[in-house]
């Protein structure tokens, strides 16, 4: 039980940081405007996929998650 409990802090703490990061990315002007991002606009759609913006983030994510698994 006590890996179990280990593993909720974790998880909760985080929620925590990416709660920060999506309420702080409204702020963050480059997030979601990198070169790579896909971005289609036609007459009555538009199709929007932050391919750039999701790899950087799963990196950041990676190497934090690496961080605290030492």
């Amino acid at each position: 039980m006590e890996s179990f409990g280990k593993a909720l802090i974790l998880f909760g703490i985080l929620l925590v940081v990416l709660g920060v990061i999506f309420s702080a990315g409204v702020k963050i002007p480059w997030l979601g405007q990198l070169p790579g991002d896909i971005y289609i606009r036609r007459d009555n759609a538009s199709f929007y996929f932050p391919l750039t913006t999701c790899v950087l983030l799963s990196l950041i994510l990676t190497l934090v998650l690496y961080l605290f698994r030492r």
